[in-house]
């Protein structure tokens, strides 16, 4: 039996959805369809088990080639199919859940599990027709579900830890322990309100892990000292959207950028970030700069629809990519952060970047 979470089978829905749509529907930065930009799809390939499955489209038939005879399947077959799953994937409350009838079909159409096994990024590869250049790109997209709980766009670790030093006061080891003690909703906050009330602020050293450090410096050689700042921002005032929290850095122009003629310096280095991360960009990993997810992304929506950011068009992706994403809290325990720690005379604090979706 096959079990998955809504997110898991949204991947399997997204495979039915644009088998029977027989194109992708291109989205904006509200995450609706443009009108008038489609590309047709001309087949959709899986590689499962060391082997590769095609799914070619021809007219109203879909072509299932693999290690087993070609199978011709209806597209009215992938439309039902489609419309069952979107209702069991929402209406199902379990964490975790299987759909025996999808699974039958699956194994018919040589689908046997619910993650294509391919790079990190890429979720599913599609050939489309590209009527601009009258090519056939292969392309990777990694799948965001809207069905399910919002997906993180950079996970959170000891990799994604900002250091920054106390600075202008100094604790007793009571101070430390009392400071560290608050358990409040909102204590990393709240701790970091203590340290200013005793005169204390916070000067940003380094990321924890080096070579997540060196793969913003290779995107933007000052990107370190912008997302620290965009951080520290996040965890002491009240803002979370990622659009609020730039239009906070750009007012405040930490990095004396001449401004003088509206120079959009702050908003255009997050979107580049965003974009090498949704596409390739792993902390924990050396970042040469090529995208694993070569095509965008598809966001499959909760009404259904499926929409793609293509990188093709790189503002609407980017664009979309700023307008709906949040800085969130991960446990602060676990990838330990949010605590005073003393190193050879001098206090220090980490804080910790997660980017999720909004809902």
């Amino acid at each position: 039996m096959i079990t998955g979470n809504k997110g898991e089978w949204s991947e399997i829905y997204a495979l039915f959805k644009l088998l029977g749509d027989k194109q992708l529907f291109l989205g904006d930065k509200d995450i609706e369809k443009l009108e008038g930009l489609v590309y047709p799809i001309i087949k959709i390939l899986r590689f499962e088990n060391n082997a590769k499955f095609e799914y070619s489209i021809q007219d109203e038939i879909i072509l299932v080639s693999g290690n087993r005879e070609t199978l011709k399947i209806p597209i009215s077959k992938f439309k039902e199919k489609a419309l069952y799953l979107l209702y069991a994937i929402k209406e199902n409350k379990e964490r975790t859940f299987s759909v025996p009838e999808i699974e039958r079909f699956m194994q018919k159409i040589n689908c046997i599990s619910l993650k294509a096994c391919s790079s990190a990024k890429t979720d599913i590869t599609i050939v489309i027709h590209d009527q601009r250049t009258n090519q056939q790109p292969t392309l990777g997209f990694s799948i965001k579900s809207q069905l399910g709980n919002p997906s993180t766009l950079l996970n959170a670790g000891k990799t994604t830890n900002f250091v920054f030093q106390i600075k202008g006061t100094s604790f007793t080891e009571h101070e430390i322990e009392y400071i560290n003690s608050i358990s409040s909703r909102s204590k990393i906050m709240d701790r970091i309100a203590k340290v200013n009330d005793k005169g204390g602020f916070f000067e940003f050293i380094k990321t924890e892990r080096q070579i997540f450090s060196n793969n913003l410096v290779l995107i933007d050689s000052l990107l370190p000292d912008i997302l620290s700042q965009i951080v520290f921002d996040f965890y002491s005032g009240n803002h979370s959207r990622l659009t609020d929290l730039v239009n906070n850095i750009s007012r405040k122009n930490p990095l004396n950028y001449d401004i003088e003629n509206e120079h959009k310096f702050y908003d255009y280095k997050i979107k580049r970030f965003l974009t090498d991360v949704a596409l390739g960009m792993m902390p924990s990993k050396v970042w040469a700069g090529q995208y694993d997810a070569t095509g965008g992304y598809l966001i499959v929506k909760e009404n259904g629809d499926v929409l793609c950011y293509h990188i093709y068009n790189r503002n609407e992706f980017e664009d979309y990519l700023l307008n709906n994403t949040k800085l969130d809290t991960a446990s602060s325990s676990r990838h330990e952060f949010g605590e005073i720690y003393q190193e050879n005379g001098e206090f220090y604090f980490k804080l910790n970047l997660q980017i999720r979706f909004l809902k």
